[in-house]
């Protein structure tokens, strides 16, 4: 396959599956936001979400003050931010539509039709009908591409792409949704009610709240999100389960070149895979998660060279 085809359908997944970890990260915010607390600590929350893509200075730009709409309105309509999902969804469909004829036609118009969709609504006309239903729907959206494409395609080398582009975004992004709102709950929850509706809030945004249940059958505990969201084999979208799909997609398209990013992959399945709950809590949750998004970043630079960049 050529590098610029592969280029094309890896990125297509990655800014899919982006838009609809952007639209899980705001929903779980914007939930955390209905429970009463100051000003201070609701806007704390809303810049975070800035701090954890590094858009601080973008936003800034453009935005007087870190608030709710004006972050809503940033990270969902702003085509000026290549981060929102308005963006997200446009390039996606972009890259598409440069491998129309690799895609199967069903894939095809799943994207298009998603982002013809997302370009004819406005920030006032998502607000008033329901930021939790416009989220709701790119996630149904964003799932709706994702089974077409693994439901038509044939499993070759640009269902690998696609399948790669994929699990290393929503690695990246499921380790920085439990970094940010982890550490948010275990410092301002409270006890009671208003703690479970915020852990369940948390779940929710992965959806993992039915699963937490049926894994746990008890009280939800941060330690056990934490493990359920990283350690889990058999949860869809934890990091264990991400690294080994990347592992075994690296081993489907591995060239000439690819040993050392396989290693590389190898190493941080390994890392998961052999790791202990207690034995991260023991050494810092947002040490460890730093320290695997620094890896999944080097992997995709790996990637990069080995498989997308032109020889």
């Amino acid at each position: 396959m050529l590098s610029r085809t592969a280029d094309h359908l890896y990125w297509m997944s990655r800014y899919t599956e982006r838009a609809e970890n952007l639209a899980r990260l705001l929903d779980v915010t914007h939930q955390m936001s209905l429970v009463p607390k100051s000003v201070d600590a609701e806007n704390q929350n809303w810049g975070a979400i800035l701090a954890l893509n590094s858009l601080e200075d973008r936003f800034a730009e453009t935005y007087d003050e870190v608030n709710a709409e004006n972050v809503l309105r940033f990270m969902v309509t702003d085509p000026d931010n290549l981060s929102s999902i308005h963006s997200c969804l446009r390039a996606a469909r972009e890259n598409a539509h440069a491998v129309r004829g690799t895609l199967t036609s069903e894939t095809w118009e799943s994207c298009n039709m998603t982002w013809i969709e997302m370009r004819g609504q406005k920030f006032e006309q998502i607000m008033s009908t329901g930021i939790g239903q416009f989220f709701e729907w790119v996630k149904l959206r964003s799932a709706v591409i994702r089974g077409v494409t693994f439901g038509t395609m044939l499993q070759d080398e640009a269902h690998y792409f696609i399948r790669l582009g994929g699990l290393i975004e929503r690695a990246d992004n499921t380790a920085r949704i439990l970094d940010v709102k982890y550490h948010v709950l275990r410092h301002n929850g409270d006890e009671g009610a208003t703690d479970f509706y915020q852990w369940g809030a948390l779940l929710r945004s992965l959806s993992a709240f039915e699963v937490y249940r049926k894994v746990y059958r008890d009280v939800i505990t941060p330690a056990r999100v934490a493990e359920l969201l990283m350690l889990r084999l058999d949860m869809p979208r934890s990091l264990h389960a991400c690294t080994r799909g990347i592992v075994r997609v690296l081993e489907s398209i591995k060239n000439d070149q690819s040993a050392e990013t396989e290693r590389l992959a190898g190493i941080l399945h390994a890392h998961i895979h052999y790791a202990r709950i207690d034995d991260i809590l023991k050494q810092g949750l947002h040490e460890y998660l730093t320290d695997f998004m620094d890896r999944i970043y080097e992997l995709g630079e790996g990637i990069a060279h080995d498989f997308l960049m032109p020889a």
